[in-house]
């Protein structure tokens, strides 16, 4: 990847991702391509923080009806970045 804002496309914000803060575990969704090594450096470049380990899932997409057609959403990756102990990302913190 060129960019490193290219490996981090979105954060996730759902009810277990902002539990998952409290033990300083941030969620982040990249592309298929990405591998933990990427993801690492980008999180620490970006956010200036120690990461600790990095988690990744691939999740297929769903199969979705719209009448008589069926389509598909996209499949995608998600990163679980843990950070080490005393480091924050004060983006996260206004959730």
């Amino acid at each position: 990847m060129e960019n490193l804002r290219d490996i981090l496309i979105r954060p996730v914000i759902t009810e277990k991702t902002t539990a998952m803060m409290q033990d300083n575990k941030y969620t982040f969704i990249v592309p298929l391509q990405a591998n933990k090594v990427e993801i690492r450096q980008a999180v620490e470049k970006l956010f200036k923080v120690k990461v600790e380990a990095v988690n990744t899932i691939r999740v297929e997409g769903k199969i979705k009806r719209m009448g008589r057609t069926a389509g598909k959403r996209p499949d995608y990756k998600k990163a679980i970045v843990k950070l080490a102990p005393g480091e924050r990302i004060e983006f996260f913190e206004g959730v």
